[in-house]
């Protein structure tokens, strides 16, 4: 690997981790690439420890374009470089590094101890005293500075020995600081705040019992957190626990030792155990907090408008609409109340309440476009659902996280109980894909005199985090409540909505094989199922439908009907080959221009969110100082977006997407492919959350008996969650109990 050796010369930015972008100047290369740029400064980015212009760098890296920086030299790893030779020692510590020493101070200590000054001097202060002209208080400053300069190098060769990569290590130096060499001897496992478990957790069994203590005890709580991870859980049981312990990490312990450890976490306030519930610490917090945020919001007074009725008539007539009672209900409540629940399935109208609201807001309150901007908020957890509420609305609508300015860097919100926003109305949809960690941390960044109306489907799948917000917020019954019911059918024969709602009920009509304007149902055998939906593709291709009108909605990955080939067989149907078309491998999958893809990860600096649909613009091969880099360019309705062949972990393709990366989005043509083979996906919540995309057809291909057993099978239903619980306790006072 190439080097380039410097000194900084400006800091442009840096963050609390140690990012850093900063200009470099090049004294010296091994690139013959970038010799042009000897004596000259260069733009870099890379993870840091200690920057001081002062030091000189050694950096490995790539000098490569950025898509919104232009050129930068990206740093993979660097080194300090020491002092050698006694001139290289006498600059070191005359400079600003090194306190207490001077010019002549330095010259007579590398007289007396020559090229092994440095080494003498960490090495005991004592050594200084042989100096001559050495007093004790210059002597204890020298000392000090120099093994301050040291002290971050030697603890980033001592966890780079351990297994730890430098730019693991440094970030750990930059995060923890003087507390970095304490965890280091008594417990690495504190390191995971932002370093991946498994690794810390096989750094430490090279090392010690598998048994230790220490690692039972981090054991126990990466446990917890792996069971809320897959079940929702707030809070577990103690044999989920014990048997977590076994099956992940081999720990077999009595019980008796297993609960000893239990009460040790939980004397650190690491966990609650409140009967036979255990917590995580967090989580038991978190429920509290959203319990007490809620509270006193609801405490505030009620609104009051004179001629509501009137205004919501007038709108009636300039906007054509006709509101039933139940939706003329659920309007006035959300206006009147301070929290508000609104729920209904697709097709009862949910769009055209959200809009009544947001239209009579601006009317009542008389807002200028920059007061309804500042006034009112529209909300969703994902990408694709606050364009839609934007969409419908014709406000802007972002993520939570954008709303919060999300740190991606440091994970933590800039928006919080000390830094609120100061909207007046805010309306969140998708509510049911909202977890216990970002509800609580939106109720933070608002203000308690706030009307908030939460909008969603509480039979949708629940959030992919901890909790389950929706049903708990109903099943309290202590806020307006407005479900909605009654169904608007699309045309004379159509089915999707009524559909929707007998899985929903598990009551399936016995003619649901019928077709009829917006549905059909294929049936077929598993082997089958991926090349009748091939046809179906090509049929639509015919007719004159475009990739982005037909949307294959798939429970898994694997497997031969799995996402992962279907999208393999759908790619060459729908944007083959050519010579005209660009395209890269990255492992097994080939991108290629016009390829349609999906986003995998928030990126809010880029304005693309988890679920986002995109479409592969161009894919370049660019030079960049002599070397050629692949520059993907991808756009997202507008937004576009560039990746480098390293970013491609980011994108899947999208011709195929699992059910749960399609909440909160629509599709004008939806297929469901539907086996025996997804059985451990196959349950009532992800079938009805699949037929629920589809905006004008529906078409479910495969087995009658598993779409049937699918629909009977409704174990998503048992998360363990206190919040309702823990509403019901605090909104007791006011029943004055």
């Amino acid at each position: 690997m190439h080097y380039i050796k410097g000194k900084i010369r400006q800091t442009i930015y840096k963050s609390e981790n140690g990012f850093f972008v900063g200009t470099f100047k090049i004294k010296e290369t091994d690139d013959e690439e970038l010799k042009e740029f000897l004596n000259k400064t260069i733009t870099i980015t890379g993870t840091f420890v200690d920057i001081n212009t002062e030091d000189t760098f050694i950096l490995f890296g790539e000098y490569l374009k950025h898509e919104r920086y232009g050129y930068q030299y990206q740093v993979i790893k660097f080194e300090k470089e020491i002092p050698t030779g006694t001139e290289a020692i006498i600059e070191f510590l005359s400079s600003p590094l090194i306190k207490g020493c001077g010019e002549k101070t330095a010259i007579k200590i590398v007289e007396t101890f020559k090229e092994e000054s440095l080494t003498k001097i960490k090495e005991n202060m004592a050594n200084l005293y042989i100096v001559p002209g050495m007093t004790e208080k210059k002597a204890s400053k020298i000392y000090a500075s120099v093994l301050a300069y040291s002290s971050s190098d030697d603890l980033i060769l001592e966890l780079k020995n351990l297994g730890f990569s430098v730019n693991e290590a440094t970030k750990i130096i930059n995060r923890f600081k003087d507390k970095t060499k304490t965890y280091l001897n008594e417990n690495i496992y504190l390191f995971q705040e932002i370093i991946d478990f498994n690794k810390i957790d096989e750094i430490f069994k090279k090392n010690n019992d598998i048994d230790n203590p220490i690692r039972v005890k981090a054991c126990i709580i990466e446990c917890m957190k792996r069971l809320s991870d897959t079940t929702g859980d707030i809070y577990y049981f103690k044999e989920d626990i014990h048997s977590g312990l076994k099956n992940w990490f081999q720990i077999f312990l009595d019980i008796d030792s297993f609960e000893s450890y239990l009460n040790e976490l939980e004397s650190k306030f690491e966990i609650i155990q409140k009967e036979n519930k255990i917590y995580l610490e967090e989580n038991y917090e978190m429920e509290h907090k959203i319990a007490e945020h809620l509270f006193q919001i609801a405490m505030c007074p009620k609104k009051t408008y004179k001629k509501l009725d009137e205004k919501l008539e007038s709108l009636e007539e300039n906007s054509s609409v006709h509101y039933n009672l139940e939706q003329k209900k659920a309007i006035k409540k959300a206006l009147k109340e301070r929290i508000t629940i609104i729920s209904g399935g697709p097709g009862t109208g949910k769009t055209t309440i959200v809009n009544a609201i947001v239209k009579l807001y601006i009317s009542l309150f008389h807002l200028t476009p920059i007061e309804t901007y500042t006034s009112i908020a529209l909300l969703a957890p994902t990408g694709r659902a606050s364009k839609k509420l934007a969409m419908s609305t014709g406000l802007p609508a972002m993520t939570i996280h954008r709303y919060l300015k999300w740190n991606k860097d440091s994970n933590e919100f800039l928006v919080n109980h000390q830094n609120k926003n100061q909207h007046r109305l805010i309306i969140v949809d998708e509510v049911s894909m909202i977890d216990t960690f970002l509800l609580n941390h939106l109720l933070e960044g608002i203000e308690s005199n706030i009307q908030i109306i939460f909008v969603g489907d509480t039979f949708q799948l629940p959030s992919v985090g901890a909790g389950l917000i929706l049903n708990d917020l109903v099943e309290s019954e202590l806020f307006s409540y407005c479900p909605l019911n009654k169904i608007y059918r699309q045309s004379e024969n159509s089915y999707i909505p009524f559909l929707a709602k007998e899985i929903k009920e598990q009551t399936i009509n016995e003619n649901f094989m019928e077709k009829t304007d917006d549905y059909n149902f294929f049936p077929c055998q598993n082997k089958s199922i991926k090349e009748i939906i091939y046809h179906i593709c090509e049929k639509s291709l015919e007719k004159g439908l475009k990739v982005d009108d037909v949307q294959i909605l798939a429970p898994m990955y694997k497997g031969e009907n799995g996402i992962d080939n279907l999208n393999i067989i759908l790619q060459n149907l729908f944007n083959p080959k050519s010579k005209e078309k660009k395209e890269i491998q990255v492992g097994e999958y080939i991108y290629r221009e016009n390829d349609k893809v999906l986003q995998l990860m928030n990126n809010p600096d880029c304005n693309v969110y988890n679920g986002d649909i995109g479409y592969i613009k161009s894919i370049e091969e660019i030079k960049s100082k002599g070397r050629k880099k692949e520059q993907i360019t991808i756009d997202f309705d507008g937004n576009y977006v560039v990746y480098s062949k390293e970013d491609l972990f980011h994108i899947k393709h999208a011709y195929a997407m699992t059910i749960h990366k399609s909440q909160g989005s629509e599709f004008p043509h939806v297929i469901l492919p539907i086996s025996k083979n997804y059985y451990k996906m196959l349950y009532n919540k992800l079938i009805y959350t699949g037929v629920s995309r589809a905006k004008k057809s529906l078409m479910i291909v495969g087995e009658p008996t598993a779409f049937l057993q699918g629909i009977q099978n409704d174990y998503s239903m048992n998360r363990k969650t206190t919040l309702k619980e823990i509403l019901l306790e605090k909104f007791r006072i006011l029943d004055g109990v």
